[in-house]
């Protein structure tokens, strides 16, 4: 895959406007960065193997890929159904308040 073909699959899949990428990366615009990785490629001299610019394009991409692929850990989490009700007839998405039990 080169610089063409992420950025013609950007364009017809647009990315999430903010991405936490690592836990010191964080990319607020998308748009813009993807902007700043196209116009570092075209402006880069040498090989484009040896550019930046490129492999912050092709990490992006791959990690965009990675995220479609496996659901996030949050995501994984709330699968429960949300209206499924339990038995003191709250949904699984309310918090349960302790009921006394009476005693016999």
């Amino acid at each position: 895959m080169n610089y063409e073909d992420i950025k013609r699959h950007f364009e017809s899949h647009p990315p999430p406007e903010e991405v936490q990428w690592t836990d010191w990366a964080y990319i607020s615009d998308t748009q813009l960065f993807l902007k700043s990785c196209y116009i570092g490629i075209r402006n880069f001299n040498g090989s484009p193997d040896r550019c930046p610019a490129w492999w912050h394009l092709r990490d992006f991409y791959l990690l965009l890929k990675k995220m479609q692929q496996s659901p996030a850990p949050a995501e994984i989490q709330t699968e429960e159904p949300a209206s499924e009700e339990n038995a003191a007839g709250k949904t699984a998405s309310e918090p349960s308040e302790q009921q006394p039990q009476a005693e016999i």
